[in-house]
């Protein structure tokens, strides 16, 4: 989960002041810009990708297509890979909904028929943070993983010291400019609002955790069009058990973002459930006559299995 941790805070890297765009304007001049362009923009259409080995949490690959929007954040997207499909019975593939910092995910027939004919998954992102600490942040930016805000991470590529333009490459059938650098744990911790909740000793355990793992940071890369906004933006972390890959491609800025989320009547909340299943585990008990086989059932719809 470490892994997943600084993914949350992926696709960011740092800033100088050398040339770029064939000497014509610095790289803090190419990225102000972009930022300004993709704040200005405030959707698009995203293509993202992820890999992580087996030796963490299991490993396997996602992708993940739809459209997300920024200021505010509402994201509408599919999600498949074999992340997903690592526990029996779970979905091939998934739609999330993203808005007001809540998650829904379509968890498909097979969980509705568990759940009263509830078919979505609901995840309060910021109760699920202020609700155990430091665990609690691990498990919210893994999530963060599929929220890659572009104008967050061109802000973090601002702060941070050690960008390079590489030159100018087509991506995607693009021209684009291509930027490259490495970003710290720490800051990318300082960048990711999602653990803003926790407190100085939860946040020291948290950095201590992730530095234990062995992980020191991530090298990125972000290609930037003529008309000043990304078009890519990769991250590669290098950890002890291997490789954990993410890219996402940026199109169509300005894309409608208006996202509708699930009647009420059709969601169950991941939070509650997770809280049931500690009391049973709690008082060796069972809730509404369900067998160890079904518990279990519901233990695999917790995010933390799949993601």
């Amino acid at each position: 989960m470490a892994a997943l941790v600084l993914a949350g805070g992926a696709v960011g890297c740092g800033g100088d002041d050398g040339a770029a765009s064939g000497g014509e304007r610095s790289v803090q001049q190419v990225l102000t810009a972009a930022y300004e362009k993709t704040a200005e923009a405030k959707s698009a259409k995203v293509e993202m990708t992820m890999s992580m080995p087996a030796a963490l949490d299991g490993g396997g690959d996602a992708q993940m297509n739809g459209v997300m929007g920024w200021d505010p954040t509402v994201m509408d997207v599919t999600m498949k890979g074999s992340m997903l499909t690592a526990e029996p019975g779970s979905p091939e593939q998934v739609r999330m909904v993203w808005r007001d910092n809540v998650m829904y995910m379509d968890m498909g027939g097979a969980a509705a028929k568990d759940m009263d004919g509830k078919r979505w998954m609901k995840l309060d992102l910021k109760a699920a943070a202020e609700s155990a600490g430091a665990e609690a942040g691990q498990a919210l930016s893994g999530v963060e993983n599929m929220n890659q805000d572009p104008t967050e991470q061109l802000a973090l590529l601002l702060e941070s010291p050690n960008i390079k333009h590489v030159g100018e490459e087509k991506v995607y059938g693009v021209t684009a400019q291509h930027y490259k650098g490495t970003l710290t744990v720490k800051e990318m911790m300082e960048s990711n609002e999602s653990l803003d909740t926790l407190k100085p000793a939860e946040r020291k355990e948290l950095l201590a955790n992730i530095e234990k793992s062995g992980i020191k940071g991530y090298d990125t890369d972000v290609w930037v069009n003529d008309a000043d906004l990304p078009v890519r933006m990769d991250v590669v972390m290098n950890t002890p058990q291997g490789d954990v890959d993410m890219s996402m491609k940026l199109s169509d800025y300005g894309a409608k973002a208006q996202v509708e989320v699930p009647p009420a009547a059709d969601t169950f909340d991941m939070m509650e459930m997770l809280k049931q299943l500690e009391d049973l585990a709690g008082d060796g008990t069972e809730a509404g006559g369900l067998d160890a086989e079904e518990l279990a059932e519901l233990e695999a719809l917790d995010l933390g299995s799949s993601t």
